[in-house]
């Protein structure tokens, strides 16, 4: 059955490789997973350019784990030298725009996804969740369909990691700052310069260490990134802006490290948004220790992904390698999807049970 699987997945892949899908332009990759899916004999569901199904036995009684990864793709870069939209498999590889992120691992969940769709008596109700706009962080892709899905106990995510084990994920926060002063003359000491006042919360945020550090990430880091102010070389600015970049770690949630910030400026702090939260799931859950029984490794990812789009425990995992996402000439290897399918089925079967 396996064997079957694995062929099926290179044949969706290669299709899903032929069709452009960039982030909001994702209709038709959709129209091709809603088929695909269908002609197995699976309700599916659709809300925008997001697809999801679940396990022929859904028992409400029981938990459910979500298997979710992403179908859109940046734009292919000028580096290219082959057709990005041309699946073609030279010397193991299989080339094209999305073919390492994540099309490897879309193809390979859904396999496993497959895989158990009919067996009874699993331990969770299993919701495959096929989305949009990753790339993009867009509000029209998980997010969207996540009210949709029901309650989840916990997922995996996939997305490149050479199929060793992201079990925490850096948030972001990106906060636009106003200093407020008065505009003045700047030759008769009139005003009060907004510039001299922001540069005491700038050093703030240069300095200040939080007090929780991270097992995995260390300390929570913040930079100030972008500065405006002024309009003439005469004038006290009444206003400064500053941007801050904030990547938050696993010890706080981005709502308590906005309250830390406003408890220890003086300026106005307005986040941009709230929503990429730092995720991590306990190296103790029963799929990490599967999954490190199986000989994976853990670590704390560097990149955000939909990840940061959950409450829930989640285990970021998937064949192909971070690195070669949005390179030229992108490519998976073929056997990263076979072993991939392997290690998904296998991770899986102590916990929610089944053959």
């Amino acid at each position: 059955m396996i064997a079957g699987l694995q062929k099926d997945s290179l044949e969706l892949l290669k299709q899903l490789i032929s069709i452009q899908s960039f982030s909001r332009e994702e209709d038709k990759t959709a129209d091709a997973i809603e088929v695909f899916l269908q002609q197995k004999g699976i309700k599916t569901n659709r809300k925008l350019n997001n697809i999801w199904a679940y396990n022929k036995h859904f028992d409400a009684a029981k938990p459910t784990l979500l298997l979710n990864s992403h179908h859109d793709t940046v734009k292919p870069n000028t580096g290219y030298t082959r057709n990005p939209y041309d699946a073609a498999v030279e010397d193991g590889k299989l080339y094209g725009l999305g073919s390492n992120d994540a099309g490897g691992c879309l193809v390979s969940l859904i396999a496993t996804f497959l895989y158990y769709y009919d067996q009874e008596g699993l331990n969770y109700n299993i919701c495959l969740a096929t989305t949009a706009e990753e790339e993009i962080s867009g509000s029209n892709g998980l997010e969207c369909v996540l009210p949709d899905l029901g309650e989840l106990e916990f997922a995996i995510v996939g997305e490149p990691t050479l199929m060793n084990l992201a079990i925490a994920e850096r948030g972001l926060l990106v906060l636009d700052c106003t200093t407020h002063g008065k505009a003045g003359h700047a030759a008769r000491e009139e005003g009060d310069n907004a510039i001299y006042k922001a540069l005491k919360d700038i050093e703030w945020f240069r300095s200040y260490r939080f007090s929780k550090v991270s097992e995995m990430f260390g300390p929570l880091k913040m930079s100030v990134t972008i500065i405006n102010a002024g309009s003439q070389h005469n004038v006290v600015p009444a206003t400064c802006n500053f941007t801050v970049d904030v990547r938050v770690t696993d010890a706080y949630t981005n709502e308590e490290v906005l309250k830390i910030i406003r408890t220890n400026v003086d300026c106005d702090v307005q986040p941009r948004s709230t929503r990429l939260k730092p995720s991590s799931i306990d190296k103790e859950h029963p799929i990490v220790q599967s999954g490190l029984a199986l000989g994976r490794t853990t670590y704390g990812s560097p990149t955000t992904s939909d990840q940061a789009l959950l409450s829930i425990p989640s285990l970021k995992v998937g064949p192909g390698d971070s690195a070669r996402s949005h390179m030229a000439d992108e490519y998976v290897h073929v056997n990263e999807i076979e072993e991939g399918i392997e290690l998904y089925i296998a991770m899986l079967k102590p916990v929610v049970g089944g053959k």
